[in-house]
């Protein structure tokens, strides 16, 4: 049996990928896979992204500086521009990242709160991206007054994913709730509202097959999982964060 699924955040334009992408992209629909959304990182992986979205039918793509990249960037027409194609659907990923501090830290934040004016003015959805930086996150993104997107890979505590549900934004759960560490990871994918919930691969990242490439046909492994830590059957974790997924990015593309 075929599940829906929406892949939300991948990175297929990733070097990982270069042997075998078209034939793995070209089967992917035929495994149940009905959509992807490659994430921009920079503006070279945001300009791919929007590229494998016009190549392939059943993808989108997001526009975005990751804050590992917030000190190469000081203008963000070009995402600006980026976002007049209609596969464009969100900006991002964008956020901080407090464990690496490739970018100095008031770098990140203020790049990160510029594109959240621009997704703002540009009444579109956001992807973020936060590592060991959750209070200076919340806080940017309090300030922009901006309600609309979803916290990508969440790694933070329930209470506080749920204080981003009240505000307006969606949990995407990744690989990482497969993970024997990860009893946090479980007790959000538990504890949300079934209709905030997003599931993503992050791949090549965050395989919940340790060691392995990771890619979108893993989106079974990881709405196994979110099943069972909420007692439910895997269906319905596929096909309701299918829709929750097309409600955020594809409400005026569809």
């Amino acid at each position: 049996m075929l599940f829906d699924f929406f892949d939300t955040h991948a990175h297929y334009d990733d070097a990982k990928f270069d042997q075998d992408r078209e034939k793995l992209l070209s089967d992917l629909p035929k495994q149940g896979i009905s959509n992807v959304i490659n994430a921009g990182a920079c503006i070279k992986s945001s300009h791919a992204s929007v590229k494998l979205a016009e190549t392939y039918d059943y993808f989108y793509a997001t526009v975005g500086v990751h804050p590992h990249n917030a000190a190469e960037v000081t203008d963000f027409e070009i995402l600006r521009d980026l976002c007049k194609n209609k596969k464009v659907v969100a900006i991002g990923e964008i956020g901080l990242d407090y464990h690496y501090d490739h970018s100095p830290r008031d770098i990140q934040r203020h790049s990160f709160a510029k594109q959240l004016n621009l997704a703002k003015e540009l009444n579109m959805p956001v992807v973020i991206h936060s590592r060991e930086a959750a209070a200076d996150t919340m806080a940017i993104i309090k300030e922009s007054a901006l309600k609309n997107g979803v916290l990508h890979c969440y790694s933070g505590h329930l209470p506080m994913a749920l204080e981003y549900i009240e505000m307006g934004f969606y949990i995407s759960i990744s690989g990482v709730v497969t993970y024997k560490n990860a009893e946090k990871t479980r007790e959000v994918a538990a504890g949300i509202p079934l209709d905030r919930l997003l599931i993503e691969t992050d791949a090549p990242y965050l395989s919940p097959i340790r060691g392995k490439r990771n890619d979108s046909t893993n989106l079974h492994i990881i709405a196994e999982a979110i099943a069972n830590a909420r007692g439910i059957k895997k269906e319905e974790v596929a096909e309701t964060s299918s829709q929750n997924a097309r409600k955020l990015f594809l409400k005026g593309v569809l």
